[in-house]
């Protein structure tokens, strides 16, 4: 894997002299188009994990999610299962814990005590952890660029850590340890995005997200139903309903419908570029916040300048 940004696949790997420029537009445009959906989807899924958690703990929150888009997928994932030999189901099982299941329930434990806009800040770094995976398990090279691109970022993420709202940068001590779940995410996203890249080579990326979730899906239906208080807030706490709606809406369009978009964009770009979504992600997701009253110091937005800086100048020739 190249450790810089491309903008189609066809530059990964090189077209043959009978294509075409326009096919060549076609697939720029296509990829382009891809990321700013995703980036729109995405972007809100932080707001709505907000409003699921006012009813809902960060386990139903996150198992929930998983469970509305495994079954809306069912009548894609099911008929699929036949087809696949042991090698693909165990690669699935991996993208379906690294790629939704696990992230689920990192992303609600870490807003419960951090802002929806911050989670969206700390999520763009996972084009880096894109980069570090790949070089670790794929053969991939980080160059000096991704390195210089790490540093800044790093000094970006430790600046949203220690800034305090009423006394400026804190000290070490006072970190947010939550955003540690938000890097935790992402670190399994670089492992999800380079997997569905290099080894489903011969799956649809409709069938790599439909059956990856199937595969989690039973665990987290057991766990919402027989481990959580799901059941009786839905029917009788106050907003339960209401709340149950925002994570439905999650789960099937922020996870279900957004992992089909996405992994078809894998497909037709390269790791890196798909893992770009990640610098318009914060931005959807800081309009999002400050539309909820959120606020952010001068702190805050030096330290999501250096994250989101960071990550281009890791990413880009």
């Amino acid at each position: 894997m190249e450790s810089v940004p491309q903008y189609w696949l066809l530059h990964f790997n090189p077209p043959k002299p009978s294509m075409t420029r326009d096919i060549q537009a076609e697939s720029t445009l296509k990829a382009w188009g891809f990321l700013i959906i995703l980036a729109l989807i995405w972007g809100s899924s932080f707001i709505l994990i907000k409003r699921g958690l006012e009813v809902y703990s960060p386990g139903e929150v996150g198992a929930f999610r998983i469970v509305a888009a495994g079954m809306v997928l069912l009548p894609l994932s099911l008929p699929r299962l036949k087809s696949l030999n042991k090698r693909q189901v165990k690669n699935l099982i991996i993208v379906g814990l690294v790629g939704s299941f696990i992230p689920a329930f990192l992303f609600a434990k870490a807003q419960t005590q951090l802002s929806s806009s911050l989670t969206g800040v700390f999520n763009a770094m996972t084009p880096l952890f894109v980069v570090i995976i790949g070089a670790i398990f794929f053969g991939a090279r980080i160059t000096r660029r991704n390195t210089i691109g790490l540093l800044i970022a790093f000094v970006g993420v430790v600046i949203l850590l220690t800034v305090k709202e009423g006394v400026g940068f804190g000290t070490f001590s006072e970190i947010n340890s939550y955003a540690f779940y938000v890097l935790l995410a992402c670190v399994c996203y670089g492992i999800n995005l380079n997997i569905i890249k290099y080894k489903f080579v011969e799956l649809k990326p409709v069938a790599i997200t439909a059956i990856s979730l199937l595969m989690v899906l039973p665990v987290a239906l057991v766990f919402l139903f027989a481990a959580t208080d799901f059941s009786f807030k839905i029917t009788h706490a106050e907003g339960g309903l209401l709340a149950a709606g925002y994570i439905t809406i999650l789960g099937v369009v922020g996870t279900a419908l957004a992992l089909i978009l996405f992994n078809i964009m894998v497909k037709v770009a390269t790791p890196v570029f798909a893992s770009s979504v990640t610098y318009l992600i914060p931005i959807v997701a800081i309009m999002w916040g400050i539309l909820d009253g959120e606020v952010l110091l001068l702190g805050h937005y030096l330290g999501i300048a250096a994250v989101i800086f960071g990550v281009w100048v890791g990413n880009r020739r």
